[in-house]
């Protein structure tokens, strides 16, 4: 089935992740960069995705410093949630400007499709949450970003991201934390926790689900699902990951196109084009146009499809 035909879900979306946060246990949600990766996440089995600005930012050749336009990222999250059809956390970084830019961007999410937004309290340019120096907002002005999206919001729902644990020290972070409920939030984010006991305090002291971030070469230690579980977190993102693991791959391949001038040593690691064509649903689309012959994929000379 393509999103060409699919009926809308009875459920908005918001109310769906909603649902899947309050369910025993934590739910995995990896990045999706793309359409693409968020129909093979879907295939392997999760129900919610998460689209980071940093992976964005990078696959368009860009920092991760607040240069993304509200146009672009709702592009791509309105990509994402057609691919898969599944729920989806999108990263708005500051919220792309003032109050009432921050209204916008709920709107514009919303009927993109997303099911919820997450907005962090550092001032532009920010930076990724594991990097050092970052500059903070002051609460009360990151509290009224939270409280202009939940005027502005229909179903989507917040997630408060709060980047304080690292300036302001643990306190610092439980404060705001507080703060930004107060301001309507739905859930909250604590950012580059850097030991277990760290996520277990949050978990003792904030009564509202909470969303750990596993992301590769940054502060917080390589726990599981199933430990972030057990410190009491409702949520887990690997929100880099896929684009990681494709940016090494591709540069691989060009290193090989380039010093050989073929790509026949890399073949065992692609898809082939049957399996490409089956994991986007090549024939059900050309199934909607009578006009469209069927394509058959033609046989390899070494005997992959």
């Amino acid at each position: 089935m393509t999103w060409l035909t699919q009926a809308d879900g009875a459920m908005a979306a918001g109310e769906r992740l909603a649902k899947l946060w309050e369910r025993p246990g934590i739910l995995p949600i990896p990045g999706a960069h793309n359409g693409l990766a968020a129909i093979l996440a879907r295939r392997a089995g999760f129900e919610a995705l998460y689209l980071s600005g940093a992976a964005l930012s990078a696959s368009m050749g860009l920092a991760d410093l607040g240069l993304m336009t509200l146009e672009e990222l709702t592009l791509f999250a309105r990509m994402v949630c057609r691919a898969a059809g599944l729920p989806l956390i999108v990263d708005a970084d500051t919220g792309y400007g003032g109050i009432l830019n921050v209204m916008r961007v709920v709107r514009e999410l919303e009927d993109a499709g997303a099911a919820a937004i997450q907005i962090e309290d550092q001032l532009l340019p920010k930076k990724c949450g594991h990097l050092n120096d970052k500059l903070l907002a002051a609460p009360e002005e990151a509290a009224a970003r939270i409280a202009a999206a939940r005027r502005a919001r229909r179903n989507l729902r917040i997630i408060a991201r709060t980047d304080a644990a690292a300036s302001e020290g643990i306190d610092g972070a439980l404060a705001r934390a507080r703060l930004y409920l107060e301001a309507g939030a739905d859930a909250i984010f604590p950012e580059a926790l850097t030991d277990a006991e760290m996520f277990r305090r949050f978990a003792r002291e904030i009564h509202a689900p909470l969303l750990a971030n596993m992301t590769e070469f940054g502060r917080t230690p390589y726990f599981t699902a199933r430990q972030f579980e057990e410190f009491g977190f409702k949520m887990v993102i690997w929100p880099v990951s896929s684009l990681r693991v494709a940016a090494k791959a591709t540069a691989e391949l060009y290193a090989e196109l380039r010093s050989k001038g073929t790509a026949e040593a890399m073949l065992a690691r692609m898809q082939t084009r049957a399996e490409l064509y089956e994991t986007i649903g090549y024939s059900d689309y050309e199934s909607l146009d009578a006009s469209v012959a069927a394509s058959v994929v033609p046989p390899d000379l070494r005997g992959r499809r």
